[in-house]
């Protein structure tokens, strides 16, 4: 074997002095290094994955199973060390490192006997400094011997990956196996599609309703666009004394996401996220009266408020980051009476406005500070008068976009999933798409939905 793999390095420096010629094939005579090179080729063994290529759902789905069965060069007997190698390359983001510390949780086994966790190797290039692809160490083993033929090796791998994981792509994986000399014995390849999985609670989005007797209801998102929402849960009762109730910052189903409501004296009331879904709210704080001069509330999305006067003015009212609630108002501008509908959008970039034409337009928050709250809206769409009730969410599905509900007068609610499209910012700006999907009927029992 070691004469066998030294005639395989002559026969690659031969290769690397002959002249290369383009335009066409060229044929050349066999010579005795090339048929070296050609009986050595087929001592190094083979790698195969059972079942074809492996879905790797990048989510809360847990692990899946990788399985494949390396075929050894003939006549070796010594330890054994693999490694699969993703030829995927990470580079650093302006929003840090690419994937996760745990982005991918591995275990490994080999020929039934299990060896435990096994670790990947993440690294990620910065300052254009060159890096080895990711790669996954796998045990090392002394293979049994074969009463005929080559040894076999058969590897059973869990990949359980987070949602960073689908920077990997669809790879195809190099598996390589050397002996305990260094020289390669088998490889081959593993086909995976990282794809996009359930997102984690804190990722997924949530809505909540109010029924006509003030119960609130609160409907978790499931990350399935099929199924958006899992079954609903009993908040609480007592919500009908507010005459308006809007989120500061997106619910999510981890239970996060604060919340104002205003009372019928006009004093409004903090209800601040808990990161509990069993009990969502926290007991209810103070903010103020007054607020019955403004014919709409709602949330800028990044935690902030807006309130709409009786003479269509807007106001911004800044969350004071000293622990106190709200800063002075500061006013946006006159105007805002065209409009019939004030929603916050998904996941703190703005605020959705219908007028009374039914046209849909997205007001987004400007890039820098100090600023005015919103940069010049952008339209949307036409047609949104059938709708008796609109709620920016966070995000129902799983691309990472917020999203949008609106009931009809049937009671009907469908899901808009957000799009990302060209607009005033570097990175354009998100909104709803122009495709909805049904999400179910009997909303009509619901007197708001926020």
């Amino acid at each position: 074997m070691a004469r066998a793999r030294t005639a395989v390095v002559a026969a690659a420096l031969i290769a690397a002095v002959a002249p290369l010629t383009l335009g066409g094939p060229v044929a050349f005579a066999a010579s005795p290094v090339t048929k070296a090179a050609a009986a050595t080729a087929a001592e190094i063994g083979t790698v195969v994955q059972d079942g074809g290529r492996l879905t790797v759902p990048s989510g809360e789905e847990g692990a899946v199973t990788l399985r494949f069965t390396a075929t050894l060069a003939p006549e070796v007997r010594g330890p054994v060390s693999a490694v699969l190698r993703v030829p995927t390359m990470l580079v650093e983001t302006a929003g840090g490192p690419p994937v996760s510390e745990d982005v991918i949780r591995s275990t490994c086994a080999v020929d039934g006997v299990a060896y435990g966790a096994c670790l990947w190797d993440m690294p990620y290039a910065y300052d254009d400094r060159p890096v080895d692809p990711p790669s996954l160490a796998l045990p090392t083993v002394t293979p049994a011997k074969a009463s005929a033929g080559s040894a076999t090796l058969s590897y059973t791998v869990t990949l359980d990956a987070d949602r960073t994981a689908i920077v990997l792509g669809t790879p195809d994986a190099r598996v390589e196996l050397k002996d305990d000399t260094g020289a390669t014995v088998a490889e081959g390849t593993v086909r995976l599609d990282f794809v996009r999985g359930t997102p984690p609670p804190d990722g997924r989005g949530a809505v909540h309703a109010r029924d006509r007797s003030g119960v609130l209801w609160r409907y978790e998102g499931t990350g399935d666009v099929r199924r958006p929402f899992a079954t609903r849960e009993r908040v609480g009762g007592g919500w009908n004394v507010y005459t308006a109730v809007t989120p500061l910052r997106s619910a999510d189903a981890a239970g996060y996401g604060s919340l104002v409501a205003r009372d019928r004296g006009g004093v409004l009331w903090l209800y601040e996220g808990t990161g509990n879904p069993d009990a969502p709210f926290a007991p209810r704080r103070r903010v103020g009266g007054g607020w019955n001069v403004y014919t709409a509330v709602t949330g800028d999305g990044r935690g902030d408020l807006v309130a709409r006067d009786r003479d269509g003015v807007l106001w911004s009212y800044e969350r004071d980051g000293s622990g106190g609630l709200f800063e002075p108002r500061r006013r946006v501008g006159g105007g805002w009476n065209v409009y019939t509908a004030l929603t916050p959008s998904g996941f703190n970039d703005g605020v959705l406005a219908r007028d009374k034409g039914g046209v849909l337009w997205k007001y987004d928050h400007p890039g820098h500070y100090p600023s005015e709250p919103f940069v010049p809206r952008q339209r949307v769409g036409g047609g949104w008068n059938v709708y008796t009730a609109l709620a920016g969410t966070g995000e129902l599905g799983r691309d990472d976009t917020p999203d949008l509900v609106a009931r009809d007068t049937a009671g009907k609610l469908w899901l808009y999933q957000g799009v990302r499209k060209p607009g005033p910012e570097w990175n354009g700006t998100l909104v709803p798409g122009p495709t909805r999907t049904l999400v179910g009927g009997g909303w009509n029992t619901y007197d708001l939905i926020f």
